[in-house]
């Protein structure tokens, strides 16, 4: 296959090379070269530094592109892999790819780190890479894994460039119910300045302003309450009439702060909510946000997100993620026949290994978490002599990292050092032997789980990069929103927003492309990831009794 590298060039112009050379074009004719280069028989994959800030101005121009490879991505990933020799990474500007971080909508420089990494060679790094890769004993899973982030960087793109369809005139009526009118700038709602009022005369604290910790602190001190913070779950363990009205007044709080008025006029636009997505924006390789709350709808403004005239969404979850990403990557043949169906906790107990689904869960999350004690601990060590291959590895990830060794994924994701993980210069541990035995402790219980949790992410990475394509077969013409499209993507879930008549082949597609997931990263181990999928008209209706359902 064809790689094209584009790099930028002083004087608003782009360098672009293939095997058949170079190129120079003005930055303003690259939708047309791209657009004649996408329409060839076997598009090329495009090579670039960062996916965020090429791919915009082509959807913007309505081009969609087929594949690419993401360098900046790339670039992290590869230098953090146990099975690549970081070496073969250094080179002309490799100090500025290091440092590379990723662009944002709202940044309109992009890059600011200097000249240089404003026109980086996408050639020379792509070289390297390759080559990187190459001479890795884990070329083909590294190379899979590229993929994949590459390709979640495009979904990440056009998810933000669709949108998710939001009626504000909704979201301002629930706003209005639970708050209170729009207040002005700097005000609080009715509503919530109400609850204020009643906090303040339950702790006798006239002048309290309850969003300030020092003073709520205080207040509570005053009404005889001995507290250390005012989380929600510390404030529920106190005796006074002022913890209700609180609790009611920090979650009307969070909303205003987070879902009001403002978060509309930010985000929303069209009739669209346009979040920012940042792709393997936590060490895991799980995506982050770039603002908008990208990874959360809140259950109050949920009926806000309704699809159009004609359209629906279709919902779809995988059942038991992670368990069942153990299994596979541990090859655990008698976990994965647990596995098998819609309920894996069930399958276990079936299987004769627990005597109850609590029983079950409680083991598998136990090991996945590092319990050691109490009920969950139990179950552990019983789970262990049914399921050794599971519980050992994640055991052995967990032993790693107390020995201050780094693990790694399925397809060769590495975990953070141990000074990485914590900030802390691993050449400088604490200074007792006990403090050190807990640090250690501490980073070998985020390795235990790392192994699994990087490895749902590459699982939940192939599944949204075939769906992609299997989402764009659909439609028979047009633009990326005239088509069945992703418009929302968290860690074990999606929506797709479709016309009426195609939700059906959706939903037979989104199964399709967990089966493909499951197929990449297990090969021959039958693993089953089943999928609870609603077909809806508002999001907030996804999974409710009643809801049409695809099995």
């Amino acid at each position: 296959m064809t790689r094209v590298c584009l790099s930028r060039l002083p004087g608003e112009r782009v360098r672009a090379t293939d095997a058949d050379g170079e190129r120079e074009l003005p930055l303003a004719d690259l939708a047309v070269y791209v657009a004649e280069r996408e329409s060839a028989a076997v598009a090329p994959r495009w090579v670039w530094d960062d996916t965020a800030r090429w791919y915009p101005p082509l959807l913007a121009a309505g081009i969609r592109v087929e594949r690419c490879h993401d360098l900046r991505l790339g670039h992290h990933l590869l230098r953090r892999a146990p099975a690549v020799d970081r070496q073969l990474l250094v080179g002309e500007q490799s100090d500025h790819w290091d440092r590379l971080g990723p662009s944002v909508a709202s940044d309109p420089a992009l890059f600011s780190i200097d000249d240089t990494a404003e026109h980086l060679r996408a050639d020379l790094e792509d070289a390297r890479q390759l080559a990187a890769v190459a001479a890795s004993t884990e070329a083909t899973r590294l190379g899979l894994l590229l993929a994949a982030e590459s390709s979640g960087a495009l979904v990440a793109a056009e998810m933000t460039h669709a949108g998710v369809p939001w009626r504000v005139d909704v979201h301002e009526r629930l706003l209005t119910d639970l708050l209170g009118p729009r207040p002005p700038r700097g005000a609080r709602p009715a509503l919530l300045e109400a609850q204020a009022a009643e906090v303040r005369t339950l702790l006798d604290s006239p002048g309290l302003n309850p969003d300030s910790r020092p003073e709520l602190l205080a207040a509570l001190r005053r009404a005889g309450l001995e507290v250390t913070d005012t989380r929600a779950s510390s404030l529920r363990a106190l005796e006074h009439p002022a913890v209700e009205p609180l609790l009611r007044y920090k979650k009307l709080a969070h909303l205003f702060s987070t879902n009001g008025w403002a978060w509309i006029d930010e985000w929303v636009r069209g009739g669209r909510f346009h979040p920012s997505y940042q792709p393997a924006g936590s060490s895991t390789g799980r995506w982050s946000s770039n603002g908008g709350g990208a990874l959360s709808f809140p259950v109050q403004v949920r009926p806000a997100a309704v699809a159009d005239e004609g359209w629906v969404f279709v919902v779809a979850d995988v059942a038991q993620l992670e368990p069942r990403v153990l299994a596979g990557m541990s090859r655990d043949r008698a976990l994965a026949r647990s596995a098998r169906g819609t309920d894996l906790y069930q399958g276990m107990v079936d299987d004769g290994a627990v005597a109850s689904r609590k029983d079950a869960k409680l083991g598998l999350l136990g090991a996945m978490y590092g319990a050691t004690s109490g009920e969950s601990g139990r179950m552990v060590a019983g789970l262990t002599r049914r399921y050794p291959a599971a519980f050992g590895l994640v055991e052995d990830a967990a032993r790693a990292g107390e020995r201050g060794q780094v693990v790694r994924t399925l397809l060769g994701r590495g975990s953070p050092s141990l000074g990485d993980a914590w900030d802390r210069d691993p050449d400088d541990p604490p200074a007792d032997p006990d403090s050190q035995a807990r640090y250690r402790r501490a980073y070998g219980r985020f390795t235990r789980n790392f192994v699994v949790q990087g490895t749902g992410a590459e699982w939940a990475l192939c599944w949204i990069a075939d769906l992609r394509n299997r989402l764009w077969r659909l439609g028979d013409s047009g633009p990326l929103d005239a088509r069945p499209h992703l418009v929302f993507f968290l860690h074990d879930e999606v929506v797709v927003h479709t016309p009426v008549n195609l939700a059906d082949r959706v939903a037979a597609e989104t199964n399709a492309a967990a089966a493909t997931a499951a197929g990449l990263l297990f090969r021959d181990l039958a693993i089953d990831f089943p999928l609870n999928v609603s077909i809806v008209q508002s999001y907030a209706d996804a999974g409710k009794p009643g809801a049409p359902v695809e099995a």
